[in-house]
């Protein structure tokens, strides 16, 4: 049963006097070492949700939900399948495309990338390159004009611009009387796209699905179709459904296939993060036992008294682990206010820090995304208080134990 005296004397002994300064400022260190161990495990996992869905979102907005080839990463008759699976439940949107390296020569300087073929008018039902131009746009490409859109670190490492002449060599050869010579074809650059990932931004190249045909010589046939669905969590499930309704001659892929190795990492990464850090918050909570075994030692009299005058050894140790539950409760309070407000203010802060520094944390040449993202999520937020108060609680068990068990006889004899 709850007694208001336990409270009562638990809360007073958090109380500093002029003999008990040094107990006082233990107790203070103890609150504001959970209250960062809170406020850095709430910060940290809100950065990597945040990074994980703006990888998520640029990857997705750059490549297919799924993926319809043929047996021989080819699809002949992709207008056909096109509208057998027009209709198709998840389905939103479809479109043509080619795909293949080739070599890209701007003056002196030459870069393998990955060059794809489009349909700009089909584009934008799949993905976001479209809204991603930083110059030009997609229905610049016009079949037969070979005209290129780039990448904008692959055109500032080419040191290109709009308008521009650019050669691009294809893996496929031309027999010629002095000899097999590479197959090459000049392209003007009629637009430039950045998508913040460094991936695509320095290794992507898009041109008309026609002009594509013709480089790589596939004639009527693409590489396939790329699709779109209503729930990208829920792809393999829908491919699994699409490739079952489909023949033999086609092949159904999903993101989850190409990317799912990625993904895994980002949350392992994290799950080891939540680890190492709860463990910075278990030290701060376990400061909480040499806290009590001091406020103990000095309290050994007034333990004494309080035993005399009636007080259980359950009420002795319900006081002590009164007093470290307050210490946890505020410490957890206090972080989880300060792991809200700096999750949620986190860009800016790096920004004004950049600003101020003139430096970059996140160069766009080294990593994916350059700038900082962060997600707030209310459940991680939940469990780590949840976690930083239990472990409070635990570190009170023990000084607390032990204030119980002390004998009035033996202190109170040399009073």
């Amino acid at each position: 049963m709850f007694k208001p005296l336990i409270f009562y004397i638990g809360l007073r002994y958090t109380r500093a006097k002029r003999r008990t300064q040094f107990i006082s400022f233990i107790t203070l260190t103890s609150i504001m070492g959970i209250a960062l161990g809170v406020t850095a495990l709430i910060t940290v996992l809100s950065v990597m949700n945040g990074f994980e869905a703006e990888l998520r979102e640029r990857i997705l907005g750059m490549t297919s939900h799924a993926t319809l080839t043929g047996k021989y990463g080819q699809l002949e008759n992709w207008a056909e399948a096109e509208n057998r699976i027009k209709n198709t439940p998840h389905v939103q949107g479809s479109a043509p495309f080619i795909s293949g390296q080739v070599m890209i020569n701007a003056d002196r300087r030459v870069s393998g990338t990955m060059l794809n073929g489009v349909m700009p008018k089909n584009e934008p039902k799949v993905s976001e390159v479209g809204n991603r131009m930083v110059e030009g746009k997609l229905d610049d490409l016009v079949p037969g004009e070979y005209g290129i859109i780039l990448g904008a670190e692959l055109a500032k490492y080419l040191g290109t611009f709009m308008g521009d002449k650019i050669t691009i060599i294809s893996p496929q050869v031309n027999s010629t009387p002095a000899g097999i010579v590479p197959r090459m074809r000049r392209f003007t650059v009629v637009g430039i796209f950045k998508v913040g990932m460094y991936e695509y931004d320095r290794n992507m190249a898009l041109i008309h699905i026609d002009d594509a045909a013709k480089l790589f010589r596939l004639e009527s046939a693409v590489s396939g179709l790329r699709i779109k669905l209503d729930d990208v969590f829920n792809a393999p499930k829908i491919t699994q459904t699409l490739g079952s309704e489909l023949s033999d001659e086609y092949i159904v892929s999903d993101w989850t296939m190409a990317h799912e190795n990625f993904f895994r990492a980002i949350k392992t990464e994290k799950t080891v993060m939540f680890i190492i850090l709860l463990l910075i918050v278990a030290v701060a909570a376990f400061n909480i036992v040499s806290t009590l075994v001091m406020v103990v030692t000095d309290k050994r009299g007034d333990i004494a008294i309080l035993k005399t005058q009636g007080l259980t050894s359950g009420s002795v140790m319900g006081i002590f682990m009164v007093l470290g539950t307050i210490i946890g409760v505020v410490g957890t309070f206090l972080g989880t206010i300060g792991g809200i407000l700096l999750a949620l203010n986190a860009g800016h802060i790096v920004h004004d820090l950049e600003k101020i520094f003139q430096t970059r944390f996140l160069p766009a040449d080294v990593y994916y995304i350059s700038d900082l993202p962060s997600k707030l999520m209310w459940s991680d937020v939940t469990t780590i208080a949840l976690m930083a108060f239990i472990l409070s609680l635990l570190a009170t068990i023990y000084p607390a134990w032990q204030a119980s068990k002390i004998n009035p006889a033996e202190v109170l004899r040399y009073e």
